[in-house]
């Protein structure tokens, strides 16, 4: 397994790139931006660990280049910024994971396995998820319903994927949040519901059939009749 580190800190990198090597991980690493927005073009990494504060180009900003360029590549955040709003913003570029420093490398690795087996999964099941005319197609990051293409974010994807993935289920709006956000719901945070509106917007407003659901006091469902 090939992984890509992107970090600034000289004595940090130097870590991860021990911990993993000892772990049987090949380690390539970055100290800044540009340069590890050009090792993603140029290798085929199984995994990319990245600090958000970076030299040239940010982790936010890096993450959504790399998202952009098509690449399915799953990426866990590194960064010391760990509020809600901090993390929010990196999965809205495609981050998959996020990581609060200081952490327990243990817990890394944990992540670590968890997002390349859960990418690897997926490439072997199926290249796509289909629920009555709504079609995800997993590799190249695109939904259609019908023959109508339908333009997403990263984690309107995700969302959306989440909803597909578990169709004529109730889910909560807490179970929403840890799934695909991998944050805890705070009593005042509508973040769910916002997606959730938009997403709505954007897949069922020009059609008869309306798949996603809301079910009062209980969350969302997404049905297929």
């Amino acid at each position: 397994m090939k992984v890509l580190v992107i970090e600034d800190e000289p004595k940090v990198a130097s870590f991860l790139q021990k911990g993993l090597k000892e772990q049987g991980y090949e380690v390539d690493i970055a100290y800044d931006g540009l340069l590890g927005e050009k090792m993603v073009s140029r290798n085929q990494y199984d995994i990319i660990l990245l600090d958000i504060i970076i030299p040239y180009i940010n982790g936010i900003e890096l993450c959504k280049k790399i998202r952009q360029a098509n690449s399915n590549v799953p990426v866990l955040m590194l960064t010391a910024l760990g509020t809600t709003d901090d993390k929010l913003m990196g999965f809205d570029e495609g981050a998959d994971d996020y990581i609060v420093k200081p952490f327990e490398f243990k817990e890394l690795l944990a992540r670590i396995r968890a997002l390349i087996k859960r990418a690897s999964g997926h490439s072997e099941i199926s290249s796509s998820i289909k629920v009555a005319d709504l079609e995800l197609d997993l590799h190249r990051k695109i939904a259609r319903r019908g023959d109508v293409p339908i333009e997403l974010t990263a984690k309107e994807f995700a969302l959306l994927e989440f909803f597909m993935r578990n169709k004529n289920k109730v889910l909560s709006r807490a179970e929403i949040a840890e799934k695909v956000w991998d944050i805890t719901l705070d009593t005042g945070t509508n973040v769910v519901d916002v997606y959730v509106n938009i997403l709505r917007k954007k897949i069922d407003k020009n059609f008869d059939n309306k798949l996603l659901q809301t079910r009062i006091g209980m969350g969302y469902i997404f049905q297929d009749e």
